[in-house]
């Protein structure tokens, strides 16, 4: 009677710490799809090359699988333009959302965009997910 005792005892103590780590424990099988740059806000083409005189650069992509609180971050980054210093972030942004599509834009004033390669790192809930490279030219 002893032995069974126990088991219920340790069965008992096993069951609580299982369910206190799965109270802890989430994983997230979010993730990003169909990354593109895209020519405007309409998302009516895609491109890999925008002209030195181009108003915004358009990056669109699709979140699959994700609660509402998915962050996803788009660093904007000069890769390299002659006159300029390699690797240079130009901006970044954060959208906080579910499954759906989003896109980040840049906007370049008045003046035109130094010729070069350019790239927007995409970051799932602060881990690099994608790069899309593109260029000006």
């Amino acid at each position: 009677m002893k032995i069974n005792r126990y088991f219920a005892v340790a069965l008992a103590i096993l069951a609580l710490l299982f369910s206190s780590l799965a109270c802890e424990f989430a994983a997230s099988t979010a993730s990003i799809a169909n990354a593109h740059m895209a020519v405007d806000e309409a998302d009516s083409a895609l491109t890999t090359s925008y002209a030195p005189d181009a108003p915004s650069f358009y990056c669109y992509f699709d979140l699959k699988n994700a609660p509402d609180d998915t962050v996803v971050k788009g660093t904007w980054t000069l890769v390299s333009a002659e006159g300029f210093d390699p690797n240079q972030e130009i901006d970044s942004a954060e959208i906080t959302g579910g499954s759906d599509t989003y896109y980040f834009s840049l906007g370049g004033g008045t003046d035109a965009w130094p010729v070069g390669q350019y790239k927007i790192d995409l970051y799932l809930n602060d881990t690099l997910a994608q790069t899309i490279n593109f260029e000006v030219k």
